[in-house]
């Protein structure tokens, strides 16, 4: 067939990948290059990257839906639009352009979490389970009908960042076998559960926000789901403290104040949350290196001070 490939990220290549060695008709549809890293070194999206790599043409647009996109969307005449963390919304002449329509791969079990950062927000949110829904693109912020759906088990102390690695395998799988049903003639369309449905939003640097004054669970689960961006922070006299991983411990707490720290070099370094102590494992202090807790501490204590 010939696909059109709207996507972005890592997280779309391995479909990208999937695709290509399958022998599809490619054109990959992209975001522009942008500035990245301290030095604003603008750089292509790495599906550009990829496609330029192989030979597939490439198409980037600020917005796709407006004339010169349709247009060069129409102009590859494809059979099938795929779309898989483009960062765009469709307009209704780019979802009429291809025979079959226009096919996403989405980071959840729609119609849970719509929107743009599922993964990330299945972790803060303390959910177990998570997976991979094949949807048919509509007008609307992942409202279409479900295709197929694959689960995945989220790990007690996994990231983000881990869990988008896993989830991106998964995605290509999944729509591999979604084309297959497409081809074969065999492949069913279910409305989305309107009364289920739940939305997340963009993350936000202020998404990263520690609150000791909720459970030690919800805090760990809130490190790891900002892991990789934004990262959780809390202040320490004033000043932004990184937190880049913990460990739920079963240390109830007494009548300390919240967000008292304790510890030391050879202890560990611990913060009181609303029931139970969590360890500290890594942290970076402003304008310092990422640091194992332990490390941090040699030297210096923050015994009795206070993360707000």
């Amino acid at each position: 067939m010939r696909i059109a490939f709207l996507g972005t990220p890592e997280f779309a290549l391995p479909s990208l990948d999937m695709l290509q060695k399958s022998g599809h008709t490619l054109a990959v549809f992209t975001q522009p290059d942008r500035p990245v890293g301290r030095h604003a070194t603008l750089t292509p999206p790495p599906t550009k990257a990829y496609a330029l790599s192989h030979g597939i043409p490439v198409y980037q647009f600020e917005k796709i839906r407006l004339p010169e996109g349709v247009a060069a969307l129409s102009a590859f005449e494809p059979d099938l639009m795929v779309t898989a963390a483009f960062g765009q919304l469709l307009s209704a002449e780019n979802l009429a352009i291809a025979k079959y329509g226009c096919i996403n791969v989405h980071g959840s079990l729609l119609p849970k979490y719509r929107g743009a950062a599922p993964i990330q927000w299945a972790i803060i949110d303390g959910e177990t389970e998570t997976g991979i829904t094949t949807m048919m693109t509509a007008i609307g912020m992942d409202t279409g009908d479900i295709l197929l759906f694959d689960r995945l088990a989220i790990n007690p102390d996994e990231t983000a960042g881990e869990l988008f690695e896993r989830m991106a395998l998964l995605g290509a799988q999944t729509l591999q076998k979604t084309i297959a049903a497409l081809e074969a003639g065999t492949l069913t369309r279910i409305p989305q559960d309107e009364a289920q449905a739940t939305k997340c939003p963009m993350l936000k640097k202020e998404h990263g926000k520690l609150d000791f004054s909720q459970t030690a669970l919800a805090n760990h689960n809130r490190v790891r789901g900002t892991n990789p961006w934004p990262g959780a922070y809390a202040l320490l006299d004033g000043e932004p403290l990184k937190i880049h991983q913990t460990r739920l411990t079963d240390a109830p707490v007494g009548e300390e104040p919240i967000g008292l720290l304790k510890g030391n070099a050879k202890s560990g370094l611990f913060v009181r949350c609303a029931d139970y102590w969590l360890e500290i494992l890594v942290l970076q202090a402003t304008g310092g290196k990422r640091l194992a807790a332990k490390d941090y501490l040699v030297g210096k204590t923050l015994e009795g001070k206070v993360l707000i």
